[in-house]
């Protein structure tokens, strides 16, 4: 069983910015994403917190690159139109793959009393990923809402060039029992009304 998320249960939005979808800059000529429901997804999970007022983080990726499109200074860096934070929700600026290394992300979680965590957002394998395994093994109660992040196409070593679905299959597949619990969205949906008997909770990293 997974208990109710309540009071204590952050919405933690990765990366929600337009610069996520400059797709030739990510994945080269032949550049391409999954899941494009994401967005959908993560404002249906948005919505839902803010209707019970349960606390909402936005990170915001300012990188270190030149040429990356995730830079306060260009329209990349802006937030996605359905994703944007109203006044009172907190934006974490980060300039590396972690939403917790160089910020405060760590203590206004704690002064807001938050143990649980919904993560979401972009990209799966990058900042998603990092942000997840940081948050477990600090001790969060940690949940990832698979089918609300996305990710690029990566090439390889040997220049193969991996499909997005796949890249994000093996990230979702790398987290779940070891950092988090990964579920879909309509589940994570439910657990703000109600306890989930058919659920487990199968974080173990602790």
């Amino acid at each position: 069983m997974i208990n109710r998320f309540q009071s204590d249960t952050a919405l933690l939005l990765i990366d929600v910015q337009k610069g996520v979808n400059d797709l030739p800059h990510w994945g080269g000529a032949s550049g391409r994403r999954n899941n494009p429901e994401a967005e959908l997804k993560m404002a249906a999970l948005l919505d839902g917190w803010r209707e019970l007022a349960f606390p909402i983080v936005f990170t915001k990726h300012n990188s270190r690159q030149k040429v990356s499109p995730l830079k306060d200074v260009l329209p990349g860096g802006d937030f996605i139109e359905p994703l944007q934070p109203l006044p009172g929700e907190l934006v974490v600026s980060k300039d590396v793959n972690s939403a917790f290394i160089g910020t405060n992300l760590e203590l206004e979680l704690r002064r807001r009393a938050v143990s649980r965590l919904v993560v979401v957002g972009f990209f799966t394998n990058f900042c998603v990923e990092t942000t997840v395994r940081m948050a477990g093994n600090m001790g969060f109660d940690t949940y990832l809402a698979h089918d609300c992040c996305a990710t690029t196409n990566r090439f390889d070593l040997d220049g193969r060039d991996h499909d997005p679905e796949d890249v994000h299959r093996l990230s979702v597949a790398s987290m779940h029992g070891e950092f988090c619990t990964a579920l879909s969205h309509d589940d994570i949906l439910g657990l703000l009304t109600s306890d989930a008997n058919d659920l487990v909770r199968v974080q173990s990293n602790e």
